[in-house]
């Protein structure tokens, strides 16, 4: 399918490109010669960025003095909270008191002015640090950002049209849009802080102190739609009594929502209220009770109206209250804080629900609503959302919560908030988006959305019409989040044009009713299917082609997988997705390439071999991709005797390069799925490789090596294959090192998956033998659609700069998927290009077009509605520490192959301490010692540390190179919800399991442990745990554990007598083994692919791993928990 064929459907193909996304700038385009797994910026070597000291630890950071550090374990059992030590030689508050002026550069760059002497207690800082995408020379920037996290192409000479098209093809995982070639400038608004130069970024995005807000123009006239109170921060405590404002709401534009049945209870009329008594102020600087905090704030016109800038302490106004005494701010939180609470009731009662309260329009002059952000400490605990809770680091221990928490949900009305976009499927790092980029920067926090846009989902609305609604402008499909104008026309919520509504959908086909076109299915799920007319194919929709390419060598036949996938193939034969049209084919190959005539009339299959592996060709092209339903008995006949025909093979050697081009020539007409099974490091014809990984430097604390293609052989190959619409699946089973790093190629670039079994063997690793059972048969019988692309739209004034995941990037915006599985997962980064300050929310909107299994051409759209807040507490009140945790890891093992593994442990260590940095500084007003972070990011640290210990990027710990490589395809690939638990582990005690609080599933009794910390202090000889790690279960037992819990759940009469290789429970008639078995089951289910499970006693070979993920406990090579803290503390107090 052809690039300009499908723009031209999303009037992008000729004229003007598609302009929501970044502009292609032709310099901009080149690539690093020998980085063929690009990132979006090349890290530049500049000495003058030290960004911090080295923490205490080999092997975790750059090098620096070793200083004394508490023990390993801290905490001491039965201590009050506030009996932790404070860091050696460190006074307890070294932030400038409330009454010095501070100075007026931005929060970013540390003051020059003096502060107390820490060089006892900080080692000297690296001579040199690359903790900075971008470069700023002969100038020194003590506070230079680790991440440009959130920036478009800098500018680099004139500006670059719009409609330039891009010089050849864009790779995934490379900035469309910036260079690593050229540097940016290091005067660009898109770096975090100004640098010496620039005017001071608090005055973009903040009011001026004591300056009124203007009156908001009023909407215009002709606009029809349902009041709707504005977008913002909700009100805590109770509301001020007294009518809002009459009239709509204060915005210069129709504020985006349902047509008029829809609409929620009007609001009362009359004059504002100005003269209430105010309730105590928010930590966000607004009176609780006040209506929410009007995100389309004044910021376009606060510079003209501020006048000169009032001098005094940050975030404080003068001629307002005095500041605190000292001790205040120091009061405990009350017994019955909502921390206390469960997740889900915690959700459900604190302040960002999903109700939303009418927005009283403040009185001019400096009245209440006015009063300065530093009276936030006056506000009570209860008056404070949740979110924005201050929680100190380094007192409060039990941070975890008993059961996974939901992601936050975004301030919108309600009747908006009911129909936004699964968080499953689309989910924003900020639920509310700042009103300017600068502001963004001040945040210090990433921007970008992580999609699962194939999910698997148990109601999906399927709509069947000839006509398709679209935005005539920028092509968005309708969607909930639009304005109905009148019944006749309709204004979209991404460019605001406003179009026709055609004849067609004024018929409600579900009501089954007329001249309702705001009641339609397109209207009223966020998430929603067409099945698309002829006008989006360009050519009849491809059948299912499967072709599978097997390891047929020496060292395959040895590991016994061959048998265990023809069984299974079998056995799945008449339930792959497909129609009448499906077709299927096999090549095997060792050091020759073996086709197999599968054509009707045959009595039995024919091999033909090529031995000329230089020139490969098709012997017969007709009669080796065969009709499945009329050939089915010789391909079963194939399946059967094949595990036989290679029994007695010597042939060592692997042409897997050469049966990769034979396979792309075999699908090249159609287009398809190629199914690549591989044992070992391919050595013979093209693409053939070398071991590079050095046994004796998996433990190195130094950088890692070879994380970067040995050849673009496998990438070029993989664009060719995209180009023809074939995805590439590999499936790598081997107990040597294959060079996942090159191999991973093929599937990375054709929108492939990477399935990987090391040590796999058929009789000693009957764990991963299992794996891979339960994974193929997934496989085999999942959904799958053929000859995709994905276009991602957002909101005029947004664009998207970075992708992350297995595609291959046509046009700025569009992602060419041969393949799209509901098991894969996408990320985006996105930047703020203009301010949003006429508009108080934007959207976003994928639009997945695919070819279902049975011949449909179908468009599945998503689309998410976010608020616009203007205020830094109102974006930290709104961040989703999950998703900035996938988004950051993405964007480091970017880092760690385009540049090193140690840039991007420093990048993501910087990132914890710029975030709570920022927060302290912007945020917080009363300063107080400790680590302070608001709630919503009291688990940032931890999840840093447990990626600087993850698989992908640990350092000093022994770990096989393809280990690495996967744990970072894995990272890349996975949606958000399985790639967590492969981040941060979950924890169980499962030796006492009981009903209460149990789930009822299916007539099945599901128990509901309390998630544990992930420290041997919490385990216990007397008990047994699970620890839930993503792809593998491990089952810990104690060696004093409960003879009961041994006897009833695993079948063994004591602790001597568990066998050292169980990797199933067995199923035994008694109570606790259906509570542990169902409990497992139940973990199993939630994901796609199949956990195996392992028993681990003290002397298992397996206890390593096991104690591994304990992320908050020392190593010989990585921090403490407490210690990473106390290293955090340490940077942001310089």
């Amino acid at each position: 399918m052809s690039t300009a064929g499908f723009n031209s459907q999303n009037g992008t193909g000729t004229g003007q490109a598609y302009a929501n996304g970044p502009s292609q700038n032709p310099v901009a385009m080149q690539q690093l010669p020998g980085v063929s797994y690009g990132m979006n910026h090349q890290p530049i070597y500049n000495p003058m960025q030290s960004k911090a000291p080295a923490p205490p630890g080999p092997g975790l950071y750059p090098s620096g003095a070793y200083q004394p550090t508490p023990p390993v374990n801290s905490y001491q059992p039965g201590q009050p909270p506030t009996s932790y030590p404070a860091p050696l030689g460190q006074p307890l508050l070294t932030r400038p008191l409330m009454g010095v002026p501070p100075s007026h550069t931005p929060p970013q760059s540390a003051s020059p002015g003096p502060r107390p002497s820490l060089a006892r207690a900080t080692p000297p800082p690296p001579a040199v640090s690359s903790s900075s995408y971008y470069q700023t020379p002969q100038q020194l920037q003590p506070m230079a950002p680790s991440w440009q996290y959130n920036t478009g192409p800098p500018p680099m000479g004139p500006p670059t049209s719009t409609s330039t098209p891009p010089r050849g093809p864009v790779a995934n995982h490379v900035n469309p849009s910036s260079s690593s070639t050229v540097p940016p400038s290091p005067l660009s608004s898109a770096a975090y802080s100004s640098g010496p130069g620039m005017p001071p970024t608090s005055l973009q995005g903040y009011n001026q102190p004591g300056i009124a807000p203007p009156q908001m123009n009023p909407m215009a006239s002709h606009t029809y739609h349902p009041s709707r109170p504005a977008y913002g921060p909700p009100t805590s405590g109770q509301p001020i009594s007294g009518p809002p404002p009459t009239g709509p709401p204060p915005t210069g534009l129709p504020p985006t929502g349902p047509p008029p049945s829809m609409k929620p209870t009007p609001l009362p009329t009359g004059p504002p209220v100005a003269n209430v008594t105010p309730h105590p102020p928010r930590s966000d600087g607004a009176v609780a009770g006040n209506g929410p905090q009007s995100s389309n704030s004044y910021n376009h016109v606060d510079n003209q109206m501020a006048g000169p800038p009032q001098h005094g302490p940050p975030g404080r106004h003068l001629g307002h209250y005095p500041s605190l005494p000292p001790g205040y701010q120091n009061t405990p939180a009350p017994q019955n804080s909502p921390s206390a609470m469960h997740p889900a009731i915690q959700s459900a009662t604190q302040p960002y629900t999903q109700s939303s309260q009418p927005y009283q329009q403040p009185p001019r002059g400096p009245g209440p609503a006015q009063l300065s952000p530093s009276m936030a400490a006056m506000s009570l605990q209860s008056s404070t959302p949740e979110a924005l809770r201050v929680v100190n680091l380094l007192q409060e221990r039990n941070l975890l919560p008993p059961s996974p928490t939901p992601p936050p949900t975004p301030c919108l009305p309600q009747d908006l908030q009911k129909i936004n976009c699964n968080p499953e499927v689309f989910r924003s790092t900020l639920t509310s988006i700042p009103q300017t980029q600068s502001l963004l920067n001040k945040a210090k926090m990433p921007l970008g959305l992580l999609l699962h846009p194939f999910k698997d989902l148990t109601q999906l609305p399927v709509v069947t019409s000839s006509t398709i609604v679209r935005c005539r402008s920028c092509r968005t499909y309708i969607n909930p989040f639009v304005t109905f104008l009148d019944q006749r026309r309709w204004m979209c919520n991404l460019c605001n044009r406003v179009n026709d509504v055609p004849e067609e959908f004024m018929y409600n086909p579900v009501s089954r009713s007329y001249g309702e076109p705001h009641k339609r299915p397109e209207v009223q799920n966020a998430t929603i299917e067409f099945i698309a007319p002829s006008e989006y194919m360009l050519r009849p929709p491809q059948p299912a082609v499967y072709l599978f390419v097997l390891d047929v060598s020496h060292n395959a036949v040895e590991t016994g997988y061959l048998n265990v996938f023809c069984q299974l193939l079998l056995e799945n034969i008449n339930t792959l997705p497909g129609d009448s049209r499906t077709k299927v084919g096999f090549i095997t190959f060792d050091s020759t390439i073996h086709f197999y005539n599968l054509q009707e009339g045959l009595s039995q299959p024919q091999m033909l071999i090529v031995s000329d592996i230089e020139e490969i060709f098709l012997p017969t092209p007709d009669s080796l991709l065969v009709n499945l339903n009329e050939c089915k008995e010789l391909v079963q006949d194939l399946l059967r005797s094949l595990p036989n025909l290679f029994q007695k093979t010597m042939e060592t050697q692997s042409a897997l390069g050469s049966a990769l081009q034979a396979a792309f020539k075999l699908l090249s007409p159609t287009g398809g799925r190629m199914s690549v099974f591989q044992t070992q490091l391919p050595n013979l014809g093209v693409g053939a490789l070398q071991s590079r990984e050095d046994p004796n430097q998996r433990a190195s604390a130094k950088d890692i090596q070879h994380l970067s293609p040995a050849t673009d052989f496998y990438k070029k190959l993989a664009l060719d294959c995209s180009g023809q619409q074939v995805a590439v699946d590999l499936f790598l089973l081997s107990s040597q090192y294959c060079d996942l790093a090159s191999l991973g190629c093929i599937s990375r670039y054709s929108a492939g998956s990477v399935y990987y079994y090391p040590s796999y063997h058929h009789q000693h690793s009957p764990a991963q033998v299992e794996r891979f059972q339960k994974d193929l048969k997934r496989y085999l019988t999942r959904k799958i659609g053929f000859e995709a692309v994905m276009r991602i739209r957002c909101t005029k004034g947004l664009s998207i700069h970075t992708f992350h995941g297995n595609f291959f990037v046509r046009s700025t915006d569009l992602l060419s998927l041969p393949n799209v599985n509901p098991d894969a997962g996408f990320a985006v980064q996105m930047s703020i290009e203009e301010n949003l300050a006429d508009v108080q929310s934007v959207s976003f909107q994928a639009a997945l077009l695919y070819t279902s299994s049975k011949g449909e051409r179908r468009i599945r759209v998503h689309t998410l509605c976010l608020p616009v807040v203007n205020s830094l507490s109102d974006i930290f009140s709104g961040a989703d520490v999950e998703a900035i945790t996938g988004l950051l890891a993405c964007m480091a093992v970017d880092r760690s192959v385009a540049a090193s593994l140690s840039d991007a442990r420093d990048a993501m260590t910087n990132a914890a301490i710029d975030s709570l940095s920022s927060y302290r500084q912007s945020v917080l007003t009363i300063q107080q010692p400790g680590l302070l972070a608001p709630a919503c990011l009291r688990l940032f640290p931890l999840y840093v540390l447990a990626l600087l210990k993850q698989k992908a990027f640990r350092t000093g710990t022994s770990t096989r190179l393809d280990d690495r490589v996967f744990a970072m395809c894995q990272l890349k690939y996975q949606p958000l919800v399985y790639a967590m638990l492969m981040i941060h582990p979950s924890l169980y005690r499962i030796d006492d399991l009981n009903d209460e609080g149990a789930l009822n599933i299916n007539e099945r009794t599901i128990p509901q442990p309390r998630v544990q910390q992930l420290s041997v202090e919490k385990l216990s000889r007397e008990g047994a745990f699970l620890m839930d790690a993503g792809l593998v279960l491990y089952l810990w037992i104690g060696r004093n554990c409960h003879p009961t819990f041994l006897t009833q759940v695993l079948g063994v009469p004591s602790y001597a007598a568990v066998p050292e290789n169980l990797y199933t429970l067995p199923e035994l008639d008694t109570a606790e083994s259906q509570r542990t078995r169902a409990f497992i089951g139940w973990l199993r289910d939630q994901r796609p692919f199949f956990p195996s499970v392992h028993v681990i006693r003290d002397e298992s070979p397996l206890k390593a791993s096991f104690m591994q993920n304990m992320i908050e406990d020392r190593t010989e090579s990585a921090l403490s928990y407490y210690e990473f803290l106390l290293h955090i503390q340490q940077q942001i107090s310089k």
